[in-house]
């Protein structure tokens, strides 16, 4: 009898091994859901369109994390390389920080299971963090792996889990957690200009990830305007932090035919929490008594990010549909 050509090894390559990245999806997701929470306040909108945002974020999450740990668990060698990889390690932040957003999405139905999820992923969020940051600290970094990512273990981790922490209550942590995005994001800020403006472009395939370079300012507006409240009328700091975010939406849309110019890829989910947080930020402004310009660019900025989010969603889809949105096992068995 013949024998079959075809080794058991190869049965392997059809796992589904997903790269960290994908948890950006949540990030952009939860924060459009946000967007409409708030919106249907101010203007009356359809409460529903934000809650469905929200729970196709808890569903997506709950896919991606189930997929996340059987990668830890039989494909340990592609996640190992992901982990000690100089630039990609620094999404595996976005696995706790979207943690901490889905329980955002889930408070106002079930405040214990929101509680839980915000601890695990606020711990797990500032752990991760630390870790990264003492190996930061440690030098000898190249300037081709300095790059906008750098800022999701502890400026993400630190606004988002301020703005969740103040929602559930806990504005006092809130306010410590606010304290490590801001200082972390001052200290990394100067580094990663010096290093877009001195050195070498983006290659291609990272030139969407200099998306996350808008979210700082604005999700450190909202994070600002969680921890504080009282005033018929936001103060100063808000508004600065609003401007400088505009200013970083602007400089992206100067660039986009460069940044166009790496095929659509989930790596364009990188813009989304920024673009979600520039909308949110400016309805927060609104909502506590801007009125004004501010009401027209929120209108304005809503849309957008409707838009935006919208296009890379179905973006994506298209990609799945196609099955080349998940990449191939890059080691392991696959290479043997």
């Amino acid at each position: 009898m013949r024998k079959s050509r075809l080794k058991p090894t190869v049965l392997k390559d059809y796992r589904i091994i997903i790269p960290a990245s994908f948890f950006s999806m949540i990030l952009g997701l939860v924060g459009l859901g946000s967007c409409w929470r708030v919106a249907a306040k101010l203007w009356h909108l359809s409460v529903w369109i934000g809650e469905a945002i929200m729970l196709l974020a808890v569903a997506i999450w709950l896919v991606l994390l189930l997929l996340y740990v059987s990668k830890w668990l039989w494909a340990r060698a592609d996640a190992l390389a992901e982990f000690e990889h100089p630039v990609l390690c620094c999404f595996i932040g976005l696995v706790p920080v979207s943690t901490v957003l889905v329980a955002l999405a889930i408070a106002p139905y079930s405040r214990a299971i929101a509680v839980v999820l915000f601890v695990v992923g606020a711990i797990g969020q500032l752990s991760f963090g630390v870790y990264r940051s003492g190996q930061l600290w440690m030098g000898g970094r190249k300037p081709e792996t300095i790059t906008p990512i750098l800022y999701l273990p502890t400026v993400a981790g630190g606004f988002v889990s301020a703005i969740v922490a103040s929602a559930l209550g806990y504005r006092e942590w809130g306010a410590l957690f606010f304290g490590a995005g801001l200082f972390s994001w001052l200290a990394l800020e100067s580094i990663i200009i010096h290093r877009l403006y001195l050195f070498e472009e983006l290659s291609k395939p990272l030139r969407p990830t200099l998306g996350i370079q808008l979210a700082p300012p604005v999700v450190g507006c909202v994070a600002y305007l969680s921890i504080t409240s009282g005033q018929p009328e936001p103060d100063a700091f808000a508004q600065i932090l609003f401007g400088y975010g505009l200013l970083q939406a602007l400089i992206l849309l100067r660039l986009l035919p460069w940044l166009f110019q790496q095929p659509f890829a989930a790596s364009y989910w990188a813009f989304t929490l920024g673009v979600a947080a520039l909308s949110l930020s400016s309805l927060r402004l609104v909502e506590r008594g801007m009125t004004g310009v501010m009401e027209k660019l929120a209108i304005l900025l809503f849309v957008g990010a409707n838009i935006a989010i919208g296009s890379i969603a179905l973006g994506t889809v298209r990609l799945l549909l196609r099955g080349k949105l998940i990449p191939l096992p890059t080691t392991g068995d696959r290479n043997k």
